[in-house]
């Protein structure tokens, strides 16, 4: 830990002023038409930075603060075993589903599987073309979940974007069968209120459900009328998955009033969403929970009826929470961990002017039984290392590592690379490991970074939005048995008990 301790030190002298953060709205997507807004989880596009802030950049590259243009750093306990550039599929690399010897890689146009029986060289079993920004995946036993959030002309994978405010457009759910991972076969596809920004199985024998988020950008969205204050619900058939179709749209934010009962953002509470929906669901199934990151508010839901989520506790953080983002459960439901995506993933964030409690995470406590249990705050964990003005940089996407009597988390941080931290103490977070590359760009901010970092098999696994399919060995003595832990499946926002 010798290096991770240095830099910590250094990095931390370093003072780099912020640039202005706003939720960036540049997508990514096939096709001849102009990119249409979205203002979550989104790569930005090249921003120029002052010339005092890069020049800083540059100073404090060649001053050791921080690493080289593309340089790889790492904590001494953690190495990178092996990187897959993009191949066919050009744009942005987003999420990550896992099932056997498989990885599967989203990307804004399409989908990749990877044959990953051995970590330390991945080769491709196939690639998809099917534009559709974020397609947010997750994978169920011979059935593979697409997420399409941007204005497509149709659903089909030969779809172009279209302007949001046609009302001809198309968003929503596509289901392919994998039985053949060499050729997959799209099979279904799923309109959805506003689109699927994201989505989450509730897995059944027969059935698997898929809470859908999304939320409303603009009134002027034909497709996407506010209130939108709920998630829809899909019900697929596994042995007819063509027959998939929503069964419900729970409200999940009651209230008077066009915006319903959820956090009504600035000019009320300046800095933060107004929530119109959620960004992302995580489902605990073994426990009859789920926990939803929703733009302005975080809540614990009641999932025993699947088609019928119920609301347990809402919570809002108006002083350091801007954009509520995801959530993860610690193994014995006793926890939550909410990130903040301070500037949609497009700002620069990571550093000493926006300091250690805005864009990062923010660890409650689950106290209480039943319907009567409540979110109670206890800390903020943030990466210790600062980052240049031209690295967007906040909270993303991360996994429990399974180690018993123990809640620790790998996490991806975009252009702040991959952390591994001990939330075993919610009031004292700690880092424990980190992997990540040096700026892009020391001159313009451009997005990328690690998307999705997760734990699998004994194995870390980040998608880089520009660099590819990272792979990521852990050797620490806090975390080695979780190499006894083997999955057949996972899907990070169906979390499983790992030691059932």
């Amino acid at each position: 830990m010798t290096l991770l301790n240095d830099l910590r030190t250094r990095r931390r002298r370093l003072g780099v002023a912020a640039t202005a953060v706003g939720l960036l709205a540049a997508l990514l997507t096939a096709g001849p038409a102009a990119a249409t807004p979205d203002p979550g989880d989104s790569p930005a596009a090249p921003e120029k930075v002052s010339k005092s802030d890069a020049a800083e950049a540059r100073a404090a590259i060649e001053s050791g603060d921080i690493p080289g243009k593309d340089e790889i750093v790492h904590s001494d306990n953690m190495k990178h075993v092996a990187n897959v550039p993009k191949d066919l599929l050009p744009g942005t690399n987003s999420d990550l589903a896992f099932q056997g010897r498989y990885a599967f890689a989203g990307n804004y146009d399409g989908f990749r599987i990877f044959d990953i029986s051995n970590p330390k060289a991945p080769k491709t079993v196939s690639q998809v073309l099917c534009p559709g920004s974020q397609n947010d995946i997750s994978v169920s036993g011979n059935l593979l979940f697409l997420s399409t959030d941007s204005s497509r002309s149709d659903s089909s994978c030969n779809s172009t974007t279209q302007p949001a405010t046609e009302k001809s457009s198309w968003e929503g759910m596509k289901v392919f069968d994998i039985s053949d991972k060499k050729n997959p076969k799209y099979v279904a596809a799923v309109e959805t209120a506003c689109g699927s920004h994201t989505h989450s199985l509730v897995p059944e024998r027969k059935n698997v459900y898929i809470y859908v988020s999304s939320y409303s950008p603009s009134a002027s969205f034909p497709d996407c009328q506010p209130p939108h204050d709920g998630i829809s619900v899909i019900k697929v058939p596994r042995n007819a998955p063509e027959r998939a179709a929503v069964v419900n749209f729970p409200v999940l934010f009651p209230g008077e009033g066009p915006d319903g009962g959820g956090n009504p953002g600035g000019p009320t509470n300046p800095g933060v969403s107004k929530t119109t929906g959620c960004h992302d669901i995580t489902v605990l199934p073994s426990k009859d929970l789920a926990a939803g990151a929703c733009m302005g508010d975080g809540i614990l839901l009641d999932i025993k009826d699947p088609e019928r989520p119920k609301v347990i506790d809402q919570v809002q953080d108006n002083v350091n929470f801007a954009f509520w983002h995801s959530a993860t459960f610690n193994q014995k439901a006793n926890k939550v961990v909410f990130t903040d995506e301070l500037g949609g993933g497009g700002a620069a964030t990571c550093n000493e002017a926006i300091g250690p409690n805005r864009g990062a995470d923010g660890i409650y406590d689950i106290v209480g039984k039943g319907d009567d249990r409540k979110l109670v705050f206890r800390s903020y964990y943030k990466i210790p290392r600062y980052q240049a003005d031209t690295e967007n940089c906040v909270a993303h996407n991360g996994s429990l590592i399974p180690v018993k009597g123990k809640d620790i988390m790998v996490q991806s941080w975009y252009q702040g690379g991959v952390s591994v931290w001990d939330f075993t103490d919610s009031s004292k977070p700690k880092e424990i490991a980190y992997f990540e590359r040096g700026p892009i760009s020391t001159d313009t901010l451009v997005g990328g970074g690690t998307w999705s970092a997760y734990y699998y098999n004994g194995y870390i696994y980040s998608n880089d939005m520009v660099k590819g399919f990272d792979v990521l060995k852990l050797s620490d003595r806090r975390t080695d048995a979780a190499e006894r832990v083997r999955m057949s499946e996972l899907n990070v926002q169906t979390q499983p008990d790992y030691f059932d």
